[in-house]
């Protein structure tokens, strides 16, 4: 029998569709329940385990409740569960105690869902001691230590369980100060390593530093504003190439969050006349703009250096029903959505350059979502400047 260790953070991501840019922190999850937000980290941590149950002789070892217990049973696994916890007051001690203990129980594999600060305090308790994966749950994920989604991740470990995937790579566990980058300063630190299996199709990598000088930026800006259509609300999303763009218009730009723009007619356009709707949205305020606006929408979005990454990493606001709201505004006869339509993807040549084969990718939580914006996208690189590249989920 093989034996997989499962932990669950179940405040992982919390943060993200209320545009708290992270979850780290008592105050910060108060904040997001008291936003609305809905906890994400048990439904991905089911997402990967159903791609589990076919592993024959597998054993599954979890600690209570929401730290894994639940996502197991729901799975239709009947786990062994070891431990104790404070249910709804779960903390970064009964992390790093459950990995401990895992790792006293003889486990084959840890397979753990969360964020970077969930990443770091694995390492505290194994460091390279235990085989482990992440299942992408958390807000930013600057970490190596991850797979690129959650049927990624439930893949991967079944591979590796069943002995199909043997090697074992070191991967970096990062992590940022969350109370700068909620001021927009990206500060990474690197914390250590984990051991986890690897295949380069299933795992993500380290999130890198923007690539592309300032006129390059200016290029693609030129481009976006150049075509924008009088009336229509534009959702642009963290990160300086989109922050170009505001630039451009006039605007100030939230650098790591989701801000609405809005631009007149020509000549005023021509003038660098654009109109802030929102700063700093998060998913309620989107959908409520939406919802009143009779106007067209669309989003913009670029791409995480050195993952590819366009929807699910840093722009959880816009989130599944946001963007099937903007995409349902441009439908078929059929009346099916069609989300590129309405999605402007901006990338400099050196980011994509730096992507080599690696195709864009989209995590929304949505799977059935990611599967329909799977295929191809062109992406703005610079004045009338386009490439085409593959999204995968």
């Amino acid at each position: 029998m093989c034996r997989l260790g499962l932990i669950v953070n179940p405040i992982a991501g919390i943060g993200g569709r209320v545009g708290l840019k992270g979850s780290d922190g008592g105050e910060i999850q108060r904040r997001a329940l008291e936003l609305g937000a809905e906890p994400q980290a048990s439904g991905r941590a089911v997402q990967a385990l159903e791609r589990l149950r076919s592993v024959p002789r597998l054993g599954l070892i979890t600690y209570p409740g929401e730290m894994g217990e639940t996502a197991a049973r729901i799975s239709g696994f009947e786990p062994t569960v070891i431990g104790s916890i404070s249910s709804g007051a779960t903390t970064a001690q009964d992390t790093m105690e459950a990995a401990r203990e895992m790792k006293r129980q003889d486990i084959d594999l840890l397979l753990f869902a969360g964020g970077d600060g969930t990443a770091r305090d694995i390492y505290r308790a194994i460091g390279e001691e235990l085989p482990a994966l992440g299942i992408p749950a958390g807000v930013k994920i600057h970490s190596a230590v991850y797979a690129a989604n959650p049927a990624s991740a439930g893949n991967l470990a079944a591979l590796y369980l069943q002995g199909r995937v043997t090697s074992l790579q070191e991967a970096e566990v990062m992590d940022i100060d969350e109370e700068a980058f909620r001021s927009g300063i990206v500060s990474a630190k690197l914390y250590g390593y984990l051991k986890i299996p690897f295949r380069t199709s299933l795992v993500q990598s380290q999130k890198m530093a923007s690539i592309g000088g300032s006129g390059s930026l200016t290029a693609i800006a030129e481009d976006i504003v150049e075509r924008m259509e009088t009336g229509c609300l534009y959702i642009v999303g963290p990160g300086t190439t989109t922050r170009a763009i505001a630039v451009e218009l006039g605007l100030d730009k939230t650098l790591l969050g989701v801000d609405v723009f809005r631009v007149g007619d020509s000549d005023e356009r021509s003038n660098k006349g654009g109109r802030l709707v929102q700063g700093d949205a998060n998913e309620a305020e989107l959908l409520e703009l939406l919802d009143m606006d009779g106007h067209q929408a669309k989003i913009i979005v670029t791409l995480i250096g050195g993952q590819g990454f366009i929807f699910g990493r840093g722009n959880q606001q816009i989130s599944p029903r946001v963007i099937r709201a903007v995409g349902g505004r441009l439908s078929s006869g059929d009346g099916a959505i069609k989300p590129w339509a309405n999605i402007l993807v901006v990338g400099t040549r050196e980011k994509l350059y730096a992507l080599g084969s690696k195709p864009l990718r989209v995590d929304t939580g949505d799977p059935a979502l990611d599967e329909r914006l799977s295929g191809y996208v062109t992406v703005v690189t610079g004045y009338h400047e386009r490439a085409v590249r593959k999204v995968s989920a």
